[in-house]
């Protein structure tokens, strides 16, 4: 056997080389004044933008910034998915006693396909809407009315 590594194996492990703390304080203390130098430039450029948007609505609100948006969002997408009448599929939201409620209306004939085998489709699409608004830092429940 020879001592060279093969291709296969990874190179022994070599001890790293720290420096000496006084070394190390000075290195964090310059990391910290270049950190601190950033934020002061970055606050400025805030102050411009902000300047810039005087004219402009503060009120204006952007994508699904609604209580509730993304879990109404995925039960309608999942819901039209499903059934056969995808335009008479209406979500209502309302507010709930933990979190957001949403009442789904979907055609008579599509209730079969909403609800599902023992209630596992409709299960399923109450846990991916329970993850949508989770990730909005809020729960929602669903509904499925006649």
């Amino acid at each position: 056997m020879s001592d060279t590594s093969s291709p296969f194996q990874p190179p022994p492990f070599e001890e790293p080389v720290f420096s000496s703390e006084d070394e190390l304080e000075e290195d964090l203390e310059d990391e910290d004044d270049e950190l601190d130098d950033d934020d002061a430039d970055d606050d400025a450029d805030d102050d411009e933008e902000e300047n810039d948007d005087e004219g402009e609505d503060e009120n204006v609100r952007v994508g699904n910034d609604v209580a509730g948006g993304a879990a109404r969002a995925v039960l309608e997408h999942v819901a039209r998915s499903i059934v056969d009448e995808p335009e008479a599929v209406v979500v209502e939201v309302g507010e709930g006693r933990s979190g957001v409620k949403l009442s789904l209306h979907v055609a008579p004939s599509d209730m079969g396909r909403i609800i599902g085998k023992r209630g596992r489709v409709a299960q399923a699409m109450r846990a991916l809407v329970r993850a949508a608004a989770a990730s909005e830092g809020t729960d929602a429940s669903v509904d499925i009315v006649d």
